[in-house]
């Protein structure tokens, strides 16, 4: 046996790094020696005979390198005709928003001066107002997301009290979220009322005593229930809150301040009618419906709205002047009322079915060439995806789509849709029956391009 390390037969670092510098010469300095380290570290850990070639070392350095240079996150297409799409960003901001946000980025501004008094001002102060207007609620106030939204309402209404609610509402969402642990991270206790499939009206009034402090509604943002089902609805919850004299608080999780119903969109996403319901506050995300920057957004009485603005998590959990100045972008589109216009998630949302397949018609004909050359049958079909983000579940919306369907070869489905995602501008399709689908839903205006620069890139062998 051997009594030479294989590890000492490893170039240096520097000598890999050259290496790999002299293949790339884009790639940053640094990302060139992280590269060579990473690759160099993880040769010593598997070294158990003779060391890789060093061209085999170079080209994992290299792969390692470039992962780390790559912007983060970068420009995809979303060809999934899911509209709120949690992997691929959710809600796209608006041009005029985006603008907005660069502007208080680059430039001073008086986040938190009164011109009028040059005194300290209230930073959230003027988008409360108008966030107020559209809602038709007391008052309104702005956190960094809807979790923080949730939690500084409930550390606000029921510290060291009980909140109850609904089993059939203890959800979990992406990212192990979940509401039990919500509530306790706000110092509440949980109070459990129902079954996981059914709870009615003498449930939460049986559950109610001396330490309930807030009844709490919470929408099924990823699931629906069907069947032997029943929940008590929010105009019903809201007597009972009235009866005892307690608030109630909905997270509606996803929700909008434009009424969308005569675009076929579920009338409980509409807020301004949740508070009619008797809601006391609706939390909600700026992200998903609402379609602006992440953000958590409450509305309702003056008294609870308030009283979380003088909590001193508000502070913790606030804006900033960023997302502030493009999130009251997006309010002042709204009030001016050509938001469906300008932006991009509720023209995506709103999207007439004949507009959808005239552009899948168009998408097909300037692909078709490409895609057939490389083995693949292109047709334009009707589509349908969910909303996405934990919005409207059971909900879907009607598309078209081009549909790329391989021919007998070593390539499937699954398969070309890994190659369209290492395009220059990766294009995330979805895979069904055996087909590549790209749902013109989803494609913002200047996507047809980047998507056929991708089969041209697939028809040269760039991608191969």
């Amino acid at each position: 046996m051997s009594l030479v390390d294989p590890r000492r037969g490893l170039p240096a670092v520097d000598r890999l790094a050259g290496a790999v510098g002299s293949r790339d010469e884009t790639l940053p300095g640094w990302a060139t020696v992280a590269g060579a380290r990473e690759a160099l570290d993880a040769a010593r850990a598997a070294a158990s005979s003779a060391p890789p070639a060093l061209d085999a070392l170079v080209d994992r350095a290299l792969e390692r390198a470039r992962a780390l240079a790559r912007p983060h996150p970068r420009r995809v297409v979303n060809a999934t005709g899911v509209v709120l799409h949690t992997n691929l960003g959710r809600a796209p901001l608006a041009e005029g928003a985006a603008v907005a946000a660069l502007e208080a980025a680059t430039r001073f501004g008086d986040l938190e001066l009164d011109l009028a008094t040059g005194r300290r001002g209230d930073r959230l102060g003027a988008v409360g107002r108008k966030l107020a207007l559209l809602a038709g609620a007391e008052a309104a106030l702005a956190v960094n997301n809807n979790a923080a939204a949730l939690l500084l309402g409930v550390a606000t209404l029921a510290r060291d009290r009980e909140v109850i609610v609904s089993r059939g509402e203890l959800v979990e969402i992406g990212g192990s979220f979940r509401l039990p642990e919500i509530l306790a991270a706000a110092g509440a206790t949980l109070v459990e009322v129902g079954t996981t499939n059914r709870t009615h009206p003498e449930d939460y009034r049986r559950a109610i005593g001396a330490r309930t402090a807030l009844l709490l509604k919470v929408h099924r943002s990823n699931f629906e229930q069907r069947g032997f089902v029943a929940e008590v609805e929010l105009a019903t919850l809201a007597a009972i809150a009235r009866e005892r004299e307690l608030p109630l608080l909905e997270d509606l999780g996803s929700g909008t301040l434009l009424d969308l119903r005569a675009q076929r969109l579920p009338a409980v996403s509409h807020v301004p009618s949740r508070l009619r319901s008797g809601a006391d506050v609706v939390c909600f995300s700026g992200d998903k419906l609402f379609g602006g920057p992440q953000a958590g957004i409450l509305v309702g009485s003056a008294n609870a709205i308030g009283a979380m603005r003088k909590n001193p998590l508000a502070r913790a959990l606030r804006l900033d002047k960023m997302t502030l100045a493009s999130l009251d972008w997006t309010v002042d589109a709204m009030l001016a009322g050509d938001a469906a216009e300008r932006l991009p998630t509720l023209r995506m949302l709103t999207a007439g079915e004949t507009e959808l397949a005239s552009r899948a018609r168009s998408l097909a004909l300037r692909i078709a060439p490409l895609a057939e050359r490389l083995g693949l049958d292109v047709e334009v079909v009707p589509s349908g995806a969910p909303v996405g983000g934990g919005s409207l579940p059971g909900f879907e919306l009607r598309s078209s789509a081009v549909a790329l369907r391989p021919r007998s070869g070593a390539r499937g489905a699954e398969e070309w849709a890994a190659l369209l995602r290492r395009a220059a501008v990766p294009v995330v399709a979805r895979i069904a029956d055996e087909r590549v689908l790209l749902d013109v839903r989803t494609l913002l205006d200047d996507d047809d391009d980047a998507i056929r620069r991708a089969f041209e890139g697939l028809d040269d062998g760039a991608l191969r």
